[in-house]
């Protein structure tokens, strides 16, 4: 637990205050709360029941999708962290970014074994895929730019499967 997440989610229970969700005195005790959070669950308890009222920095945290023989599929409004690890064996990843809430730059760790990824980016994004590693498999990147923003960063290895980048509409 971080003090900027702290600082974050006591500027989230601010806003409540401004908004008339919750009253002084319940601003003060989620504050303590808060500033005393060990752990992010500690911490989100306080926003659980506001509303609108998300700890993105939480959100933004390393999240890891485990596939192995099914599909994963992320689509429309989702928090996207600054790290992701896609693991993948004989299934199929499908993340649209779309519509999401994107940092500036997103690390992609891939571990693909016979599976397919496709990942549909915003128009102005840009991605680098030097530091992928490819065994009889194949990395398909429609969006050839290095320069844009997001910025997306993939590394790892594809083995006898296939990754497809291509931007959204």
């Amino acid at each position: 637990m971080s003090d900027p997440e702290r600082e974050h989610v006591v500027s989230l229970l601010n806003k409540a205050v401004g908004r008339g969700m919750i009253t002084l005195d319940e601003f003060t005790t989620r504050t303590d709360t808060a500033l005393g959070a060990v752990t992010r669950a500690d911490l989100n308890a306080v926003l659980i029941d506001l509303p609108g009222m998300v700890n993105t920095e939480a959100a933004r945290a390393r999240t890891e999708f485990k596939n192995a023989l099914g599909t994963t599929v992320r689509k429309g409004h989702w928090v996207v962290p600054n790290e992701l690890v896609i693991r993948n064996t004989l299934g199929s990843t499908n993340l649209d970014f779309t519509q999401a809430d994107v940092p500036a730059v997103v690390n992609v760790d891939l571990d693909v074994s016979l599976g397919s990824v496709k990942l549909v980016l915003p128009p102005t994004a840009s991605v680098n895929i030097d530091a992928v590693e490819i065994q009889a498999g194949e990395i398909k990147d429609k969006v050839r730019n290095g320069v844009g923003n997001p910025h997306f960063q993939l590394r790892g290895f594809v083995r006898g499967g296939s990754v497809l980048i291509k931007r959204g509409r």
